[in-house]
């Protein structure tokens, strides 16, 4: 099985149900995390599978499934891998251009930092994969990497656990050109969008940008 897109629901929070109803294309594969479900219903869009433990899945989330025929993937709850996580690795055997996961940001700050992480793994170094809640999105750059949005976003660069070297950035207030950010350090955050577009070009290590949007 491939696909070209690949959104998964997970079950964090969506702060603006409808900017997130704008991550939505029309021609992607759902999948949901366990409760990421509720997203998909609350969003009036039917999963292809939901994967996880279950715990979380509403009783009448399960229910409409159901009766809708989407199948569900159980695992048990003593398990070592997060329901997302499954859900990624899931995504990744259909071998898709491009994964957006929603509803990964906020509320629990150990869930944020562990989905931050899955964006970590080498098996998606040619995968376009971005946490995006319609608000914000997060994704690494691993040599360079495109920002879309409108002046005045807010853009921060955040080295992912070694310095990281080479950092070239055009469209942003405050260019840098050749610089080294370390992990310690907050020389990357919260820069500023000139236009409707921005790039960012590494050399070394693993750069996470954070995309705030204005509106």
């Amino acid at each position: 099985m491939t696909a070209s897109r690949v959104l998964i629901f997970a079950n964090g929070m969506l702060p603006d149900l409808e900017k997130a109803r704008g991550l939505l294309q029309g021609n992607e594969t759902i999948l949901c995390a366990d409760g990421g479900t509720r997203h998909a219903m609350a969003l009036g869009v039917i999963p292809a599978i939901v994967i996880g433990d279950l715990d979380s899945l509403a009783d009448t989330d399960a229910l409409r499934l159901s009766d809708m025929n989407v199948p569900i993937k159980p695992y048990a709850r003593d398990k070592d891998e997060t329901d997302l996580e499954l859900a990624l690795d899931y995504a990744l055997a259909m071998k898709p251009g491009a994964i957006l996961i929603a509803g990964a940001l906020g509320s629990r700050l150990d869930q944020t930092l562990g989905n931050l992480s899955l964006l970590a793994d080498p098996r998606l170094h040619d995968v376009d994969c971005r946490l995006d809640d319609g608000v914000e999105e997060a994704y690494f750059c691993r040599a360079f990497s495109e920002i879309r949005g409108v002046p005045g976003d807010l853009v921060s660069l955040i080295p992912w656990g070694v310095s990281v070297t080479g950092v070239r950035t055009e469209g942003l207030r405050w260019r840098l050109s050749g610089a080294v950010l370390h992990p310690e350090k907050t020389l990357g955050i919260s820069n500023e969008m000139l236009g409707e577009y921005a790039t960012v070009h590494v050399e070394t290590g693993l750069l996470l940008i954070v995309h705030r949007r204005r509106k």
